[in-house]
């Protein structure tokens, strides 16, 4: 498959084989993408103890490399101030200029009305909000100055967020990181009207309840009733439709909010 065949991808938040990440990852690079990632082994180590591993992000390089593509990746926070801009130089020095984003890195910690305090607050909001906003907008100027400076030539691009199913129904118990999510839904509405001129396209997709490594076999027997197709949600589920709104049969699509859920 070639139809992203020379194309750059960025992908945020792929530190573990299981996780979402790692399998978009896997599905642009069987349709020919080059990829930059990031990952946040710190991270994925206070979450995922049994899953995170500081060796394993060049070592999913070695992998994505038998696709025949150009990969590279780095450590990163998007917490940090600058990470949007130092994230894209660094792509553009290693890679080329990136025309595809999948803001897919997010910090997440339960809190109910209880627990909830400034420090999570700003914690979840630095990296959900400012960090994947920042990225969204450094992303489109850098595209946008590109096509000034070659005004025969029309990028476009494509911007792919992921957000939660708080559109849905309440989630108690994850009261910050809902409501950040529901800010990038909001954020994606507005954003893909200002960036249609420059036919870069701004989608997001809410994955539903996927198995990527979190879940218990208590929370899997919790939540299979609830899934009409009879299992849960893999990361393969969401990274085939991201691979769609990265290629070129996705352009007159924008502005959406994507519930791939399996009827869940």
């Amino acid at each position: 498959m070639t139809e992203l065949q020379g194309s750059v991808a960025i992908v945020t938040g792929v530190s573990r084989s299981s996780g979402i990440g790692a399998a978009i990852c896997r599905a642009l690079a069987r349709e020919g993408a080059n990829l930059f990632y990031t990952h946040l082994f710190d991270y994925d180590q206070k979450l995922y103890p049994n899953d995170a591993d500081p060796l394993w992000p060049e070592m999913f390089a070695d992998e994505l490399r038998q696709f025949g593509i150009q990969v590279a990746h780095m450590h990163l926070d998007l917490a940090e101030s600058g990470a949007a801009a130092k994230l894209l130089d660094e792509v553009r020095t290693t890679i080329g200029l990136p025309t595809i984003l999948v803001n897919n890195a997010a910090y997440s910690v339960d809190a109910d009305f209880r627990r909830l305090d400034e420090a999570l607050i700003d914690d979840h909001c630095a990296v959900n909000i400012r960090g994947t906003f920042m990225l969204c907008v450094e992303f489109a100027r850098m595209l946008e100055a590109e096509q000034s400076t070659h005004a025969s030539k029309l990028l476009g691009g494509r911007i792919i967020n992921l957000t939660s199913g708080q559109g849905k129904g309440p989630m108690p118990g994850n009261l910050i990181y809902a409501a950040t999510k529901g800010a990038i839904s909001v954020f994606t509405e507005s954003l893909a009207a200002e960036l249609a001129s420059l036919h870069i396209t701004v989608n997001a997709i809410d994955p539903g309840p996927t198995d990527s490594g979190w879940m218990s076999d208590e929370v899997k027997e919790a939540l299979l009733p609830g899934f009409p197709m009879g299992r849960i949600g893999l990361p393969e589920d969401a990274a085939r439709l991201i691979a769609f709104l990265a290629s070129e049969d996705s352009r007159w699509i924008t502005g959406q909010i994507i519930h791939s859920r399996g009827g869940f």
